[in-house]
Formats: C-alpha cells, structure tokens, sequence
C-alpha cells in the first residue's frame, strides 16, 4: 500500500502563486508515475499533471500548460505542483494520486492510491 498526503491549498488573488506538495509512505517503491487530478463544484474530476517517478517525463492538460509546473524529490518520495498566473477557473478540490503502472496518464481510474483533496481558491 501507498499512503499520500497533500497539502499546500489555500486562496490566493488572481495571478497569484501557490505550490501543492503530495508525500508519499508506504511501498514507494512500487511508484511509476505520480499526478494531480482536480474536481470544481459542480463539474467531474479532470486531469491536471502527472510525473513518471522514473526519468521525470512530464505530462500536463492544455488548461495549465505552461502555468503549472510538477517536479519531485525523489529522497523524499514528494511531487509538487507549482501553479502560476492562477486564474478563478482554477478553484477547485486538488487530489494527488499515484499508480504502479500507467498506460494514460490523464485517465483516472489508472490511478491505485489517492491522498485527501486540499482546497485551492482563486478570487477575482
């Protein structure tokens, strides 16, 4: 089993900056990639990034190309998710997940392990 944990949520202005961390215990080493999926009120879990554990292949939705940034540290066993020029459209739940094996990183049910949602809310 994989345990994560999120956090780093919070509301911020528009254009405003936060960064997300996930850490993950348990048996890491069975990781192969890592993301973040989020979920607005109202509207179905979308995809956001992902990180291939292995090589640091990155993968992100076109809403937050080149605004958001993922990365990890690999000692210790920690992904980020840096979010730029955040918009209100960004507001929403952010979920970390992790999967010993994806074929399509953008597609939910790939995922095996979920950390809790942490809260990001950007005002106009």
């Amino acid at each position: 089993q994989v345990q994560l944990v999120a956090s780093g949520g919070g509301l911020v202005k528009d254009g405003g900056s936060l960064r997300l961390s996930c850490a993950a215990t348990g048996r890491t080493a069975e990781i192969y990639t890592m993301g973040w999926f989020r979920q607005a009120p109202g509207r179905e879990r979308e995809f956001v990034a992902a990180i291939r554990w292995s090589g640091g292949r990155t993968f992100y939705s076109d809403s937050v190309k080149g605004r958001f940034t993922i990365s990890r540290d690999d000692a210790k066993n920690t992904q980020y998710l840096e979010m730029n020029s955040l918009k209100p459209e960004d507001t929403a739940v952010y979920s970390c997940a992790a999967a010993p094996y994806t074929v399509d990183e953008t597609i939910e049910n790939g995922y095996r392990y979920w950390g809790q949602g942490t809260q990001v809310t950007v005002s106009s």
